[in-house]
């Protein structure tokens, strides 16, 4: 089962190839995704911009917060995120919010560190054509990776 959660991504074409390509996975692979109708961006710009360097920590909290809570009110058995397959993400930060979510939801946060499939992963997304990101989602990133 995977949950698409939308709201940090700008601009809103790149939403749509995630979404696409999280589609056609899902078709491919044979599971179902719970996706998420909102397109909150206005919301997380207001609560990171002047908060630059916090950004990332408010995004992991929100998107693991949200899928926490769809998990207990789908009564699963436990949660995890994407976010673990990624190299470029705090995985101790990622690791510390999704534990202290499991404490106040009661359902058990997985953690598994997903960057050994890494370079598998790329070649699979290739193998199957998809859209692969070149940024985390947030527009800050998306100005970053063109600075470095």
């Amino acid at each position: 089962m995977g949950f698409f959660y939308p709201h940090n991504i700008h601009p809103y074409t790149e939403c749509q190839k995630r979404r696409n390509a999280l589609e056609l996975y899902a078709e491919h692979e044979k599971f179902r995704v719970i996706w998420d109708k909102e397109y909150n961006l206005m919301e997380f710009l207001q609560n990171i911009v002047f908060r630059e360097s916090s950004r990332c920590a408010y995004c992991y909290h929100d998107r693991i917060k949200s899928t926490a809570l769809l998990a207990k009110r789908g009564k699963f058995d436990y949660f995890t995120t994407t976010l673990l397959y990624s190299k470029f993400q705090n995985h101790e930060m990622i690791k510390s919010i999704g534990e202290s979510l499991a404490k106040s939801t009661g359902i058990p946060f997985y953690y598994n560190d997903f960057r050994k499939g890494w370079k598998e992963g790329i070649e699979e997304s290739k193998r199957l054509q998809l859209y692969r990101q070149q940024y985390c989602g947030c527009i800050y990133s998306e100005k970053d990776r063109f600075y470095k």
